[in-house]
């Protein structure tokens, strides 16, 4: 076992083009002020390769930039087991724009040794599973913990791309896009109810509906269109497709979401949004830093 303060490791702040990136810049500043920051670096795998250079660490933290931890962090002990001392560390954020709480976004704990080795995103060898997530690896690890909020909506864009990543990506198995008889059977079903909030939370957060509307576009694309789901390496490429975006065409996607993949496509309303969030709030239970989400899911459920 090794002990960890998370205050003696390097934490490194990994902006690209988020609208308040300076702002969480300075608040991050001035909670941590040994913090680095890498900004502007195109392609996933190489900002993280280029985070990894400007830690000085082994071990490291990163925060995406539009990402605002919790102070209690930095006051943190990690108790790494022998099994896990080259492991990636991921825990959750709770998202602004619909209360889900995962990875997605949230603070990450990761060795210079695993981001030099990896190759995702646009420097995957074309395994499935490395080509839209780094999550996929055995040895990256979902933690239960809650230590930040992400604020992906800041503003109509980056919530609709958002929407639209978390649309593509909640569609796969492992990486794998499924046919239309395996979608259903083949989505994790954790990933199956996400997929569900995005598709209909969140009208009560600021250009909510664009997440909404780019969650649904997502995986209406990656599902019942002939088009490359890998495309989502590239924040250009989303760029491209938002500039396709057009409201009208809505009721179509949803009508296809709902009769052709069998998913839910509902109209909540502010109200009724916020009592969800608040509701999926209270479901938190918080337990010491390094529990595996799986080990929580499995207390919870008898396994």
């Amino acid at each position: 076992m090794l002990k960890v303060d998370v205050a003696d490791l390097d934490c490194v702040y990994l902006s690209y083009d988020e609208p308040k990136k300076e702002e969480f810049w300075i608040k991050i500043q001035n909670m941590v002020p040994w913090a680095k920051r890498v900004d502007s670096v195109q392609g996933s795998d190489a900002a993280h390769k280029a985070a990894a250079a400007a830690s000085e660490t082994e071990r490291f933290i990163l925060i995406d930039g539009d990402n605002m931890p919790y102070e209690e962090f930095f006051d943190i002990t990690l108790d790494i087991k022998d099994e896990h001392q080259d492991c990636v560390f991921r825990w959750k954020a709770i998202n602004q724009i619909n209360g889900l709480m995962y990875g997605n976004g949230g603070m990450s704990c990761w060795t210079r040794t695993f981001v030099n080795n990896m190759r995702t995103h646009e420097a995957s060898d074309g395994a499935d599973e490395n080509e839209v997530e780094f999550c996929y690896d055995p040895k990256y690890l979902a933690m239960n913990n809650v230590y930040s909020t992400t604020y992906p909506n800041g503003s109509a864009k980056h919530a609709w791309r958002a929407g639209f990543r978390e649309g593509v990506k909640m569609c796969l198995r492992n990486g794998t896009k499924p046919s239309l008889l395996e979608f259903e059977d083949m989505v994790h079903k954790s990933n199956f109810d996400r997929l569900s909030v995005w598709h209909n939370v969140g009208k009560d957060a600021e250009h909510g509906i664009l997440a909404i509307n780019g969650a649904r576009m997502g995986t209406y694309m990656t599902m019942l269109q002939d088009w490359d789901h890998t495309e989502v390496q590239w924040f250009e490429n989303l760029d491209r497709i938002y500039n396709t975006y057009d409201p009208m065409a809505m009721p179509e996607i949803n009508g296809a979401l709902m009769t052709r993949l069998g998913l839910p496509v509902l109209d909540i309303g502010i109200q009724e949004s916020k009592f969800f969030k608040k509701i999926q709030a209270q479901t938190y239970c918080a337990s010491g830093p390094m529990t595996l989400e799986m080990d929580m899911i499995r207390r919870h459920e008898g396994w």
